[in-house]
């Protein structure tokens, strides 16, 4: 449904007196089959926003191809924009407004006539839930309510292709979890679905398949499954951080622990984070027993330490050298 090949895009900018061109997407090539959920995954700046623009025919690339349920999008952008339909991180309602009226005008705008923009209109209110406030005016709505009728907005005309731009940021825990599930009935009803996210659960809850980008270029794409699998073994997290201790490890502390666990046979390899130590080992039930006498061997007592299986930002942790937040 999507084939994306060596999309470019740069950015001129001044900072002070100096002029700087800024390389946002540096050339990424992936593609999306028909009917799935396919998250772009990774932090602030890393090219997300920028590459969906570009797919969505709002930036015209400096480079690159890309081909969008049959439509090329340099040289075919109208028949792309007929295909697609674009979600924004911000909302494009009015607050004077009402969902049942922009959801008339915007199917209107799409070429559908009268009556039927008017029936697709109650189908989306009711598919959507926004039954109970539909005809209230969209300045009262919560967060939740408000995106679920922006992805209402965006599918009103039937696209082939959806491109959701971060559709749950600043959302409740409740209301991601909804619109999760409004995502997940798009897909299963044939809908492909694009979305850009920051949040490593709800990529690994949602996503078919992911594409994990920093500093614009694709360094790992797969399921969410086999992209875990490629980290073997256990996560070892052991916090350096006594309980009255308030929190805080001296840094000396901190090297000396990295380097004592640094050279077990049972580490694979040691990331510093905070206050504590993220260990990749072939068995967390073997290796923590090892890791508790070798610190207490060094004089260094660890507040905590637990194991789990690695996670994706265990993933981004491996492929860019540092976690998502950082």
């Amino acid at each position: 449904m999507i084939e994306v090949s060596g999309l470019r895009k740069s950015y001129r900018s001044r900072r002070g007196r100096k002029a700087a061109t800024v390389e946002a997407v540096r050339g990424v090539d992936f593609a999306v089959q028909r009917g799935e959920i396919f998250g772009f995954l990774g932090p602030n700046g890393a090219g997300k926003t920028t590459t969906l623009r570009m797919l969505a025919t709002l930036l015209r690339p400096d480079g690159g191809t890309a081909v969008i349920a049959g439509a090329d999008l340099c040289n075919e952008p109208d028949q792309v924009r007929r295909r697609i339909g674009f979600v924004a991180q911000t909302s494009g309602t009015y607050s004077q407004s009402s969902a049942r009226r922009d959801l008339v005008h915007q199917a209107r705008m799409c070429g559908v006539r009268g009556a039927e923009a008017k029936r697709r209109a109650a189908e989306a209110i009711a598919a959507f839930q926004l039954d109970a406030f539909a005809d209230r005016r969209i300045g009262s709505y919560s967060g939740g309510q408000r995106r679920r009728l922006d992805v209402a907005l965006g599918v009103i005309h039937s696209p082939q292709v959806i491109f959701l731009d971060e559709p749950t940021a600043g959302l409740d825990p409740t209301s991601r979890a909804r619109m999760w599930h409004e995502v997940r009935r798009l897909r299963d009803a044939g809908m492909t679905v694009f979305l850009t996210t920051h949040y490593l659960a709800e990529a690994d809850a949602l996503c078919d398949r992911i594409s994990i980008i920093d500093n614009g270029l694709i360094v790992a794409e797969g399921t969410p499954s086999d992209l875990k699998r490629e980290i073997s073994g256990d996560v070892v997290i052991v916090d350096l951080a006594l309980p009255d201790s308030a929190g805080t490890v001296e840094p000396a502390t901190l090297l000396a622990a990295a380097k004592i666990l640094t050279e077990q046979a049972c580490v694979q390899s040691c990331e510093t984070i905070d206050n504590t130590l993220r260990l990749y080992v072939d068995s967390g039930a073997t290796a923590i027993p090892l890791i508790i006498r070798a610190l207490s061997g060094g004089g260094i007592e660890p507040g905590a330490v637990e194991t789990r299986r690695p996670s994706l930002d265990d993933v981004f942790l491996a492929k860019t050298g540092r976690t998502l937040d950082d």
